[in-house]
């Protein structure tokens, strides 16, 4: 990814404590940005309702945003799968 000129960010409503732990659990090499009161994701319409086991509640939405430099949203991937996540990202920065 860096080696396509873009910039990997990860946002998720944990506190910053538990990002420093899984980083360092998964030697992450991007930052992890606490968006604690999910005000981001809000905005980015990343966090919404959701169902497991019969319960309903609100969560994070897993979404994978590419964001051009001059700030605009050029794609959104939605229901992001982490382990096919990079290689769809790859391919869009490819393209």
């Amino acid at each position: 990814i860096q080696a396509q000129d873009a910039v990997l960010l990860g946002v998720s409503p944990d506190p910053v404590r538990s990002h420093e732990k899984f980083r360092d659990r998964y030697d992450l090499n991007f930052p992890l940005l606490a968006d604690e009161d999910h005000s981001v994701a809000e905005a980015y319409g990343a966090w919404g309702k959701k169902k497991m086991y019969g319960r309903e509640y609100h969560g994070i939405l897993r979404s994978t945003f590419l964001i051009g430099a001059d700030g605009r949203v050029e794609k959104v991937f939605r229901k992001v799968r982490p382990a096919e996540s990079a290689a769809q990202v790859l391919a869009e920065l490819g393209s």
